[in-house]
């Protein structure tokens, strides 16, 4: 594929895309984008709008972030798809059945995952949240209670750190994590330098932290077999994917005591419905997909997919490309099979 001559690309832009990626999409296509467009649904736009969108603008290049992209949309005279975002609302296999292609910045940052990770670690330990809640309110000392008893924590230095998956954002964790003073083990059956299985790790370690991508193998991992290995009072994180893990499993090992506490940064379909069975635990700590929210990171990610846009255009193979079944071509994703 490549350049048609006396043709020029349009291209609808539903996301937010950085300034400098926006004026370099702009030298490869006429673009479409923000205040031209109608008000973006929180969740993004449905495969019928979308598609509505598409043949209204004339658009063959789209580039979206979280929106559907399903047959209405992949029915049209499309050259690409890129995502900005996760490319889970994306068809793919019907996608490689029109020949579309679907590009995606495919490499996490892990230092923005690894920070958030730790962050929730603090966060679930030391009762931060809940905490912040009482001062806000004015109820510190409700009870007559200290707030050093009502919110006594644990201290992490001394205490056994296991990170599952031991690939670029699981190395980028353990560093951090040694430097607080914790024993870091590993699972991982791809690396040598994980010396630990699976369940020799959760029966060892006091913070459990998923590193793994999503896969086959991986989907639902972390069930109720898993939890009550763990050891009792531990913390479970999660900033990789919500499918690894049985939600209701996790939710049953808090409800009996078994873990001392979690923090999560993925839901299906990142979305929790108000009143939802793991938001009324206090020692479990919410956040909504936030790994990779920063502003380098969302640079990074646009200048990579819109240079795969420019190699696509100009006829030359893309390094990152979404398949049918698969996280993406281009370096291949490290992480614990489901008989770690």
């Amino acid at each position: 594929m490549g350049v048609k001559a006396g043709f020029r690309e349009r291209a609808l832009v539903t996301g937010a895309l950085p300034e400098r990626a926006l004026s370099r999409l702009r030298e490869l296509a006429d673009v479409v984008a923000g205040e031209d467009l109608p008000v973006r649904p929180w969740r993004g736009f449905s495969q019928e709008d979308l598609a509505d969108l598409v043949i209204e603008t004339g658009a063959t290049l789209l580039v979206v972030d979280g929106d559907e992209v399903g047959g209405p949309v992949l029915d049209l005279p499309l050259t690409a798809v890129a995502s900005l975002g996760d490319p889970a609302g994306i068809d793919l296999r019907l996608a490689a059945e029109r020949g579309v292609p679907v590009l995606h910045a495919p490499e996490r940052d892990a230092d923005a995952v690894a920070e958030l990770t730790i962050g929730l670690l603090f966060a679930v330990s030391r009762h931060i949240v809940v905490a912040d809640r009482d001062v806000r309110r004015g109820r510190a000392y409700r009870g007559g209670v200290r707030p050093g008893l009502r919110h006594r924590g644990r201290r992490l230095s001394g205490r056994t750190f296991g990170v599952v998956g031991l690939g670029r954002v699981g190395r980028a964790v353990r560093w951090r994590v040694e430097g607080l003073g914790m024993r870091v083990i590993a699972a991982d059956p791809y690396v040598p330098d994980a010396t630990h299985s699976l369940n020799e790790l959760l029966r060892t370690a006091d913070v459990v932290s998923l590193h793994v991508p999503e896969t086959a193998e991986t989907r639902g991992f972390m069930g109720d077999t898993e939890f009550a290995l763990m050891r009792r009072g531990a913390i479970y994180l999660n900033t990789s994917r919500a499918a690894l893990q049985d939600l209701s499993a996790l939710i049953d090992a808090l409800r009996r005591g078994q873990l001392g506490g979690a923090g999560l940064d993925h839901f299906e379909r990142e979305w929790l419905e108000p009143g939802h069975p793991i938001t009324r635990f206090p020692n479990v700590v919410l956040t909504p997909h936030l790994g990779e929210a920063t502003s380098e990171t969302e640079e990074g990610h646009a200048e990579l997919l819109i240079g795969d846009l420019a190699r696509l255009l100009h006829g030359e193979q893309p390094r990152y490309a979404c398949l049918p079944g698969l996280s993406s071509i281009g370096p291949a994703p490290i992480g614990p099979a489901r008989n770690l």
